[in-house]
């Protein structure tokens, strides 16, 4: 089983229903799954639980809450699952949630960052074999005027075996 750290935003009941009907039509690989998060660190099976934990609580303690707001959405890494993918940018809270990923990615993690693909803060929305359908997506959504706010005030050690996530410990920043 793998491990992971991800972020549940605190979001608006409306913010998290237009996320999640967008999510519902258009992300069969991981609405259902998993909800819509910033992934902080990404799924390792390289790392034992205590070992994780432990880093992963020292870390945390170095950081406060803090807030995001969204605006746009983007095509996504067409490669991770053989998906392209489209992605929930902040354009608030961008940095925070960079120097919140780069700081677990040291010690015991510095050996599990993938320098190949960059960190782009996120939470996806919609997942598809075609690029070109994401692209479409994007510029649908992006259309509509919309400004999702939320708050990165939890983290969540969640296990993810490819088909479901369970939470492991939760840390409040």
């Amino acid at each position: 089983m793998a491990l992971a750290v991800v972020n549940y935003p605190t979001l608006s009941e409306s913010d998290f229903q237009w996320i999640q009907d967008i999510r519902k039509e258009h992300d069969n690989l991981f609405y259902g799954v998993v909800e819509p998060h910033f992934t902080l660190v990404f799924p390792t099976e390289n790392i034992g639980l205590g070992s994780f934990t432990s880093h992963v609580k020292n870390v945390a303690s170095k950081f406060n809450s803090f807030q995001f707001i969204s605006r746009c959405v983007t095509v996504g890494d067409p490669d991770f699952w053989d998906h392209a993918h489209v992605f929930m940018i902040p354009d608030e809270g961008f940095s925070e949630v960079v120097k919140l990923h780069d700081a677990f990615y040291t010690g015991i993690l510095e050996s599990e960052l993938r320098l190949d693909l960059p960190f782009v803060p996120h939470i996806g929305v919609a997942s598809d074999p075609s690029p070109e359908k994401c692209k479409n997506i994007v510029d649908q959504v992006n259309q509509q005027d919309f400004e999702v706010k939320g708050i990165v005030e939890k983290l969540d050690i969640i296990e993810f075996d490819g088909e479901s996530t369970k939470t492991i410990e939760q840390i409040v920043l």
